[in-house]
């Protein structure tokens, strides 16, 4: 083997192959190289992409960054790399990893039985924000923090913030707002609230339970609150109007002489419209119209045609009481009267199974019956100007002691206006109003605020000539004023109001009239120190009891019953305290800087268990087949459907007959010619309908359901045959 020659033909040959595969493994690793760089660089990219998106979750994707080039192999390597692109990686991640952080904030919600409502609160959407603002990595708060340290913190800050308004109660005086509930065994819970210059704070709640017996001991309990808080900076107590707690103010103004008791007013108006809406006529209205949207929101169907018909406007507004929800159900009831009738005679509705049934043929007949319709107008001239007064003393950034006199005052004179001075019409409701007006709801604080409102004493010359408002406004100045020298020293002062002298005539005086009186006694009663102290004091009370809504001591009922009615130690004790008190502050704050002054009458949250939803009145159980037709009679709406033909007929109109024998191929606007004449037969018994009501009613009838008859009588009497 050692002389074997070397081939001289073999030897460029395996040099030429060893350059090749040289050359080859140099590109090899040049391409791994590459490809190895490319990797590196896409990651950091798509990386850097991604810790932009965690950040910026709310960015729009189509402000994405440019689409991202991506470099795939295909097949062995050496061999040709395919480059394809692809929508921005930006946008991708968005949508996906959206979809997966919302279903877990969701689930976080249904496994921890948390109400759904809490995803509007500006908390919740605080919280959210700051965790996408700190980005990934964050270390969650363990259960030791969030019971101590940070509890701590939490009611060190919002003490600071309630001990900020404390320093106003000396110059401005305060409001002690007790609202108590009453759970099914009888035991009484109840909030303390002070309210000083519009803006609430909660103070404690205690219970109550042992000082509901008799007035005498619930005078101890307030009497202890104003205590507490220092009688001199109390100007009022408010709580609920029933005897033992009038006994119980009566005893503490007896005792306390530089404060006045007040009913809670929301409530005593809202026991004017419960009183109104006894009213036979009215009671009626109501009922017909609980069952007609009872009817619409029990099924589906009917409720699809609804948002169709009004453009997705609902029927019910929630309102803070029931009567509250019953007015502003009705003007909405009224405002869409044309949808209705228009829904109730279309193809869509004659020709659905809703229809035929018993219940689909009353809500149909409620709808096209005149008097429903006339009575709706009547029961809203009777509780509309009563519920806007309802409205004005709820407000909670503008106090309503400067407005609840004349308010009620408006509101009397409104309602005789409606009805063109006939005094027939509304005595009966005047005698509601003025009952509950003069026995539970008039106190002297309201004629002071009256009197010391610019806008309407310079606006109603009259007011200082009556005697009545004159006498109430000392009674509440002897009272308030803690001393005889001061109180003439306000006396005189007073003259200079009365008579519009010095800074009280000028013109920039007159042209603010119509701004929030506190504030215009702060920029023009200078020359008047000691009146303008006074009137201030007065014009921001408030005539209220519910540091939020009307349901403030019902709605965080589980939270105290959790507090006062289970045995723990005392640190535990005081920690449920220390929550409690930090969830009621947080969310009378919330709620007063609101952006947008909410209406007073609106409720945010619908109770979806309200009469106007379950369509069954709550107050007696008494069903519209009870009702009377004449309220001197005994003939009840129950028995029409079988007088007049709409239940059982013994003569069969051509329509009835084609429906009951099944012949009916298909709708038409013809159809409605039938519904409406079953409708009209109701009005023969209604001798209060007048005839310009029934002119209006049959060119409703005429011009509007039946404008497109003329198309379907060219194609024949075959179609609806």
């Amino acid at each position: 083997m050692g002389d074997v020659n070397v081939c001289h033909e073999c030897l460029p040959k395996f040099l030429k192959k060893k350059k090749k595969m040289a050359d080859a493994d140099d590109v090899c690793s040049s391409e791994l190289r590459q490809e190895r760089d490319d990797e590196e660089e896409e990651e950091e990219e798509v990386q850097s992409i991604l810790n932009s998106g965690s950040r910026k979750r709310a960015a729009s994707s189509s402000d994405a960054a440019a689409t991202t080039v991506f470099k795939a192999k295909k097949g062995k390597i050496g061999k040709s790399l395919t480059v394809f692109s692809e929508e921005s990686v930006n946008d991708v991640s968005n949508e996906d990893a959206r979809a997966r952080v919302t279903q877990i904030i969701a689930r976080f919600f249904y496994m921890n039985g948390i109400a759904l409502n809490l995803a509007e609160s500006d908390s919740f959407n605080d919280m959210v924000c700051a965790i996408g603002n700190y980005g990934p990595g964050l270390e969650i708060p363990s259960y030791h923090e969030m019971r101590v340290p940070l509890l701590k913190n939490e009611l060190k800050e919002t003490k600071e913030w309630v001990k900020g308004h404390e320093e106003d109660w000396p110059k401005f005086g305060c409001t002690i707002m007790v609202d108590a509930c009453t759970d099914k065994k009888n035991r009484t819970l109840m909030n303390l609230r002070l309210n000083c210059r519009s803006e609430t704070v909660f103070v404690k709640s205690v219970d109550a339970s042992a000082y509901m017996e008799t007035g005498d001991k619930l005078f101890e309990l307030l009497d202890s609150f104003v205590e507490e808080i220092g009688e001199k900076n109390v100007v009022q107590v408010i709580t609920d109007h029933s005897d033992k707690y009038e006994l119980a103010g009566k005893l503490l103004q007896a005792k306390r002489a530089n404060l006045y008791w007040t009913p809670n007013a929301p409530c005593c108006v809202d026991l004017m419209l419960q009183d109104i809406g006894r009213i036979p006529r009215v009671k009626r209205t109501i009922q017909r119209g609980i069952t007609l949207v009872g009817f619409i929101y029990s099924n589906s169907s009917s409720l699809n045609m609804l948002m169709k018909f009004t453009k997705k406007i609902e029927l019910v507004r929630q309102g803070v009481t029931r009567f509250a929800t019953t007015v502003l159900t009705l003007q909405r009831l009224y405002k869409q009267k044309s949808n209705l009738k228009k829904m109730f005679t279309s193809d869509e509705w004659l020709s659905s199974n809703r229809f035929k049934d018993d219940k689909g043929k009353r809500a149909t007949n409620i709808v096209l019956m005149p008097r429903f319709w006339k009575d709706v107008v009547y029961s809203l001239k009777v509780m509309g100007p009563v519920a806007h007064a309802l409205r004005v003393v709820c407000n909670e950034k503008n106090p309503g002691m400067g407005h609840i006199y004349q308010v009620m005052n408006s509101a009397k004179e409104a309602i005789q206006q409606s009805f063109n001075g006939n005094e027939d019409e509304y005595k009966d409701i005047f005698a509601i109003i003025d009952k509950r007006w003069e026995c539970q709801l008039h106190h002297p604080l309201h004629a002071a605020g009256y009197f010391l409102n610019p806008e309407f004493f310079y606006g109603n010359p009259q007011i200082k000539c009556d005697a009545e408002v004159l006498e109430e406004l000392f009674e509440c100045m002897e009272r308030l004023i803690p001393t005889d020298k001061e109180f003439g020293n306000l006396a005189n002062e007073l003259a200079s109001y009365m008579s519009g002298e010095g800074i009280f005539g000028s013109k920039e005086a007159k042209s603010s009239l119509g701004f929030d009186p506190s504030s215009w006694w702060e920029s023009y009663g200078s020359s008047t120190p000691n009146l303008q102290a006074f009137a201030i004091k007065v014009l921001n009370l408030t005539c209220h009891a519910y540091g939020c809504d009307a349901f403030g001591c019902e709605r965080n009922w589980n939270i105290f019953e959790n507090i006062h009615f289970k045995k723990r130690s005392k640190l535990e004790q005081q920690k449920l305290e220390d929550l409690v008190f930090i969830k009621c502050n947080q969310d009378l704050k919330e709620r007063f800087h609101y952006y947008d002054i909410p209406d007073p009458l609106l409720l945010n949250d619908i109770d979806y268990s309200n009469e106007w939803l379950v369509g069954e009145m709550s107050e007696d159980g008494e069903t519209n087949k009870e009702e009377l037709v004449f309220n001197d009679d005994t003939f009840t709406w129950g028995a029409v459907p079988h007088v007049v033909g709409v239940g059982e007929p013994e003569t069969l109109t051509k329509w009835q007959a084609r429906l009951k024998n099944k012949e009916t191929s298909r709708p038409s606007s013809s159809r409605a010619r039938d519904i409406i004449a079953d409708a009209e037969e109701e009005v023969t018994y209604d001798v209060e309908i007048e005839e310009e009501d029934e002119a209006a009613i049959n060119k409703y009838i005429y011009e509007e359901m039946y404008k497109d008859d003329e198309s379907s009588e060219e194609q024949g009497d075959n179609e609806f045959y």
